[in-house]
């Protein structure tokens, strides 16, 4: 709870997001995946830190390599264990030719604030500064000592950003026993009712190297050997591979609430057809109720008359929370004793329960905003710096609350073209955001 309550009236958490979010879209942080490629994230940090400074918190910038560059910052009390809000700066690369307008000029048009960023994830960024700065300017500051984390290199694995806190860093989180991150808190309409999905486990990330070796030779003669052969198999046997389904604790407990919705009980069998119920977040809901391995990147030889030595392949795994025994059994099966793998990134799946004064914190602020809501847990697809938080203890969940319209494509505009956020869900999302705040 905060040390003095502050009246409704004393500020406005919701006051700056917008202006905030698009000040934060037109920083170029493209992240191409290497530290020699993109402009970085150090200007983006200098800006947060200004943001932060301005209001009396100290921020602390860390920088892991040349540009790389992470915030901290300890805000709060000193009542309980310590609360960490974490987002990150960079954004994967968007090509302005595919878009209706610049990707980093972050315009409004027809109630969306468009722009790379908007969904992933600079508008949690903002929601967080525009609420921390509204309720330190009111000295509404809360009781349990928060800390904030703004970070680089998420969307590449967070190897020069989380990781670099967490293993270099430690003190600055030590104190922290629940962490609180993106790509959560979102709503999805089923059957007209409103859906708010808290993130509460993410699939495991196998980023693999695949490699085939062979004999070298002309292009004309017979070469039994062919390493560009081997891969192809290799690869082609993994894409069409059909995982089984497999229910995780918070996926049984969000389809039960879409059975209900729907007039059935959630079962293994029926689970396909309660996730197709989401609509288009049907693409990323049906990919977490199985493991998944998509082949994404081939590369082998230089002249169209020599068969090379090598071939090369790049797959993105992901394994679901207690099945990653059976996902690297099966992936090495598929892949079988001709091709070698490396990790690229190789990062574990977690659960935390659902459950507790933080879970019961977020359910209630998003009631308080929209009494109709349904609220349940959902596992995500992708990775997030939680997976590095969590190897300080920390019992981790995704809460970044937007209000979003029944016919928004939303998970499509994560990494998509023409990116955007409605201007209503970030202030929405801000006055959640500031009640759960008076919670924890």
């Amino acid at each position: 709870m905060t040390e003095t309550p502050p009246q409704p009236s004393t500020y406005d958490p919701a006051g700056e997001v917008v202006e905030l979010c698009r000040d934060l879209i037109r920083i170029d942080t493209s992240n191409y995946g290497s530290t020699d490629e993109g402009p970085g994230e150090r200007k983006a940090a200098e800006h947060v830190a200004a943001l932060l400074d301005e209001v009396g918190i100290e921020p602390r910038l860390f920088e892991s390599e040349h540009g790389r560059t992470s915030v901290v910052a300890q805000w709060g009390g000193s009542s309980g264990d310590g609360l960490l809000l974490h987002g990150h700066l960079d954004v994967v690369p968007a090509a302005a030719e595919d878009w209706q307008v610049d990707p980093f000029s972050g315009e409004i048009q027809d109630g969306y604030l468009w722009g790379r960023g908007a969904v992933d994830m600079k508008d949690f960024d903002a929601t967080l500064l525009s609420v921390v700065r509204a309720r330190q300017r009111a000295g509404a500051v809360p009781s349990r000592p928060i800390t904030l984390c703004f970070t680089a290199d998420e969307e590449a694995g967070g190897h020069l950003g989380a990781q670099v806190l967490v293993e270099q860093h430690a003190d600055e989180l030590a104190h922290c026993t629940d962490a609180v991150g993106e790509v959560g808190g979102f709503s999805a309409t089923v059957r007209g009712r409103r859906i708010y999905l808290i993130e509460a486990a993410e699939k495991g990330m196998a980023w693999m190297r695949l490699t085939a070796r062979g004999r070298a030779g002309h292009g004309s003669m017979i070469n039994a050997d062919n390493a560009v052969t081997s891969l192809s198999a290799a690869v082609a046997r993994i894409g069409a591979h059909e995982w089984p389904v497999r229910l995780t604790p918070a996926m049984q407990t969000l389809l039960a609430s879409v059975g209900e919705l729907a007039g059935t009980e959630a079962t293994p069998e029926n689970a396909e057809a309660l996730v197709s119920e989401f609509g288009g977040a049907a693409r990323m809901m049906g990919a977490v109720i199985r493991n998944t391995c998509n082949p994404t990147m081939l590369g082998a030889g230089y002249k169209v008359n020599v068969i090379p030595t090598e071939a090369t392949a790049h797959v993105d795994g992901r394994f679901l929370p207690g099945f990653d025994d059976e996902f690297f059994a099966t992936i090495a099966a598929l892949v079988g004793d001709d091709v070698s793998i490396d990790y690229v990134s190789n990062q574990p799946a977690w659960e935390t329960p659902y459950d507790g004064d933080l879970v019961d914190a977020m359910t209630r602020s998003i009631l308080a905003e929209d009494e109709e809501a349904i609220v349940a847990p959902y596992l995500m697809s992708g990775g997030t710096d939680a997976k590095h938080f969590r190897k300080l203890g920390m019992r981790s969940y995704g809460f970044a609350p937007l209000r979003l319209p029944a016919d928004l494509d939303f998970t499509a505009l994560f990494h998509g073209v023409d990116e955007r956020v409605p201007v209503d869900a970030l202030e929405f999302g801000a006055r959640v955001f500031d009640r759960f705040l008076d919670e924890v």
